[in-house]
């Protein structure tokens, strides 16, 4: 690892004051500058804090936003709530794991229900998304 993103390990859990119990927000935060977790950067994270590398395995490995490798395209997130499943999700869901290169997550509510299937590409949401319009975001998406 070369020194800039152990620096910004190191800013940002002194950001949290190096306090444990701030883990979950310092694990964001490193993942958004980062793009993932790398072990490296969560050797920094548990040095810094002064807890195992275990308890932070524990929390990574528990939720599913955390990435240990990098990613292939934009985190699609598609609601699985019985709203978005009453319009299409489920057919929507299966085509995306089907074709789509990328990370693909259920996700329980987006809470767009009355414009379902709902999608969540990166940070922005979509409603009324089919199969083909998924696959034309993504396109738009991945473009440079």
């Amino acid at each position: 690892m070369n020194h800039e993103p152990k620096d910004k390990i190191l800013s940002i859990c002194a950001d949290y004051g190096n306090q444990p119990d701030t883990l979950i927000e310092i694990l964001h935060d490193v993942q958004v500058e980062l793009g993932f977790l790398s072990t490296e950067a969560l050797i920094q994270i548990a040095d810094a804090l002064n807890i195992s590398r275990a308890d932070i395995h524990g929390v990574v490995s528990f939720y599913d936003d955390f990435r240990r490798e990098p990613t292939q395209g934009p985190t699609v997130k598609i609601c699985r709530a019985e709203a978005c499943q009453a319009v299409g999700g489920e057919d929507l869901a299966k085509h995306a794991k089907e074709t789509a290169h990328t990370n693909i997550h259920d996700v329980y509510c987006l809470g767009n229900c009355a414009l379902g299937p709902a999608v969540l590409i990166g940070d922005d949401l979509y409603g009324r998304v089919t199969p083909e319009r998924l696959d034309a975001l993504l396109k738009t998406k991945a473009a440079p």
